[in-house]
Formats: structure tokens, sequence, C-alpha cells
């Protein structure tokens, strides 16, 4: 054996370095911010996020200030570090990006999309129906995001899907003001039944206008709830 080898044990594994160890926390975060389990103006406690993943808090502050840079997350005076507000203009030019991209990647995804794959997006929209009925928000919330992701996942698009990852960790906190205050309407069935039912027919055209009209139609309570609050995105949250 050699000594590499018997400095790293049977496994081959060396230890693992602080760099690894910030890139899991943040991708652990980013995560998060995506699904929508952090609410705007959520306060982060390094020490606590640091016991509650087991690491340093070393890591965890540069995850958290990798997130500010990203403008996920912002520095406050005391340098306190928040989930970052998004007012009603930065939600739309947001929205206006996303309607290109992820119509997009849904065109892309409809043909290449598996039915097993499409049977696991109608189950997580029934869970999505069940947690809005149940007031079950972050739940509503989760699953909204799975479904989206599931699609663009089928789509091949790397780079697109970056791009995306980037604007649902800004727009994913957001999206927990739906609940109980602006929750996604349609003028006629959910959207979301729209898209499975294109995607069965392989029609990518349909897809993509389905999940346009779904970040539109379901949209438009949120939007006028930013509105009335000034644009600014500091909304107290509805009960529960």
């Amino acid at each position: 054996m050699t000594e590499v080898e018997q400095r790293h044990g049977e496994s081959g594994v060396g230890p693992v370095a602080r760099d690894s160890l910030t890139s899991l926390v943040y991708n652990n975060l980013r995560q998060a911010l995506m699904e929508g389990r952090f609410r705007p103006g959520h306060r982060f406690k390094i020490r606590d996020l640091a016991a509650t993943m087991n690491v340093s808090e070393t890591p965890i502050r540069e995850a958290l200030m990798q997130l500010v840079r990203a403008r996920a997350l912002k520095m406050q005076s005391g340098r306190s570090i928040i989930v970052n507000h998004i007012t009603a203009k930065q939600y739309i030019e947001l929205r206006t990006v996303r309607l290109f991209l992820e119509g997009l990647a849904a065109e892309h995804a409809t043909t290449r999309i598996s039915e097993v794959e499409i049977d696991r997006m109608e189950a997580i929209h029934r869970e999505l129906i069940r947690a809005e009925k149940e007031r079950r928000w972050s739940d509503a919330v989760r699953a909204n995001w799975q479904f989206h992701r599931g699609l663009y996942d089928a789509s091949g698009l790397a780079e697109v899907l970056a791009i995306l990852d980037d604007i649902w960790m800004r727009n994913g906190p957001l999206l927990n003001f739906h609940y109980p205050d602006a929750p996604p309407t349609y003028p006629n069935e959910h959207q979301h039944l729209s898209v499975l039912k294109y995607l069965r027919q392989r029609r990518p055209d349909m897809v993509r206008e389905a999940i346009q009209a779904d970040m539109m139609e379901g949209g438009q309570n949120l939007v006028r709830l930013l509105e009335e609050h000034g644009g600014t995105g500091n909304i107290t949250p509805g009960e529960d």
C-alpha cells in the first residue's frame, strides 16, 4: 500500500476540503430557496444553521455570502443576512425572462420526456391541489416548483436550466405570498392540466403556450398583491 493509500484509507477518499463543504452548503440553501422553503425577510442565524447542517460556521458564512452576491440574499446593517425581497417590478421583469426560457425548455421537453416522467408530474400536480385544499401552503409552493422543474429537466438544455435556477432561487421565496391571500387562479382549467394533456399528445407549441399561460394567469393575483403594497415586496405574511 502506498503512502497516499495509507493516508486516505482503503476507500481512497481523502478529507473533504473546506471549499467542498461550502459548495454543499451553498447547493442545499440554493435548493431550499428555489423550493420556497424560506420566505422573503427570513433572517439566517449562522450558528443555528451550522448546527442544523452539522458543519462549522465558516462554510455557512461563505455560502451565505455567495448567495448575497447572487442577489438571492441581502446583507443588512449589523451584518445580518436575510432572504431578499422582490418588488413587483422585479418580479414582472424576471417573469418576462421566464416566459421565454421556460417556454423554450417546455417545448424541447415535449418530445424527450417519457410517459413515466409525465405520470410523475401528474402525481405532483395532484399533491399540489391536495396541499392547497388542506392549507399546507409550503407543500403547495414546493409541489409547484417540482412540477415545473420536472418538465424542464426533461429538456436536455443544461445552460437554460442553469439560468432558470438562478431566477427561481430569487423567485421561489416570493411564491409563499400566493397563500392564502393571492392563490393562483385560472379562467378555465388549471394550466398544469393543459401542460400534461399536450405533453401526452406530443405537441411542443401547445405545451409552450400552456406553461406560459400558467405563469401569466397563475401569477396575476400575486402581482396585484405586490402592487397593493406599493410594489415593494415587503408583505406581512397572511394567516395559515
